[in-house]
């Protein structure tokens, strides 16, 4: 049976911090007793949690996919740690809905650059800080690296691709004593349906004409079952408690759901056929 890790002095570093399920993880690692670092992007976040948390949370503004930027955190966090960490989630990542014949490959990198080799140069800055701790890394993924969605491609690909270096991770780094695991997120209300929303319709209006009038509908349609997932998503307070409920557990799980959404995704995966599972994920999106 799992338990919970019980340990004094922890300190855990956090990517995407500033809102959403970041903001309420760094807030419940530090009613938990953390000393919590993070990453957010504008002023008006960083002023936020510090107030929320009573100092307890130190956020900085820094780009994950600016590796210089990256290391120069690690490099201010671990200075005020012993040169320990205890845990480090990496949360941050972006969405980029639409067909992919209607994507541009820019934007399609820029997704990986962020969900994957932003996330990738954090995990190393802060490998030595996590050796001496012998502490434990959470990828936040999805449970579309599990079961993709058409018209959610980019973001499927990236975080299943993460999937996979967090494996590779976990093999290399045991030896140290470093944990990996993987927390497959379900829907959430997390503040982010209405950049969903935001995003999607800036999909539909790059579209050309031509581009419109083959995908236009589908992509509606898609985007009305998007929306009302996260509508109604588990509470972002609620996501949150379980993915530090997964960073405490020992053993450490190598992947564990987040919602009973995504229990229920992982389960079909599991037991369905190919044919199955392409018949769901059309009736997810709305397909025929």
């Amino acid at each position: 049976m799992s338990r919970v890790i019980q340990q004094s002095s922890r300190y855990a570093a956090i990517t995407g911090a500033g809102s959403g399920l970041g903001r309420d993880i760094a807030l419940g690692l530090a009613a938990k007793g953390y000393r919590v670092f993070g990453t957010a992007i504008t002023p008006e976040e960083i002023t936020d949690l510090q107030q929320a948390s009573g100092g307890a949370v130190t956020l900085t503004s820094c780009d994950i996919t600016d590796e210089l930027a990256v290391k120069r955190w690690g490099r201010a966090v671990i200075g005020q740690t012993d040169g320990g960490l205890n845990l480090l989630i990496s949360n941050a990542g972006i969405l980029t809905p639409g067909p992919i014949e209607t994507l541009p490959l820019d934007s399609i990198r820029r997704e990986f650059e962020v969900n994957v080799f932003g996330a990738l140069s954090v995990v190393n800055a802060f490998l030595p800080a996590l050796r001496k701790a012998r502490g434990r890394i959470v990828q936040v993924s999805t449970w579309t690296a599990h079961l993709p969605l058409p018209f959610n491609g980019p973001s499927g690909a990236s975080k299943a691709a993460m999937e996979v270096f967090a494996t590779v991770y976990r093999e290399e780094l045991k030896r140290f004593g470093i944990e990996v695991v993987v927390a497959v997120a379900g829907n959430m209300k997390t503040g982010g349906p209405a950049k969903t929303a935001a995003g999607l319709a800036r999909t539909v209006e790059r579209m050309t004409l031509e581009e419109r009038d083959l995908y236009g509908e589908a992509f509606g349609t898609f985007a009305a079952k998007l929306n009302s997932m996260q509508d109604n998503g588990l509470a972002s307070v609620d996501a949150a408690k379980r993915v530090i409920e997964i960073a405490e557990l020992n053993p450490a799980p190598r992947f564990a759901a987040v919602g009973q959404d995504a229990e229920e995704i992982l389960r079909v995966v599991r037991e369905k056929s190919d044919d199955e599972q392409d018949a769901f994920r059309r009736q997810i999106v709305g397909l025929r």
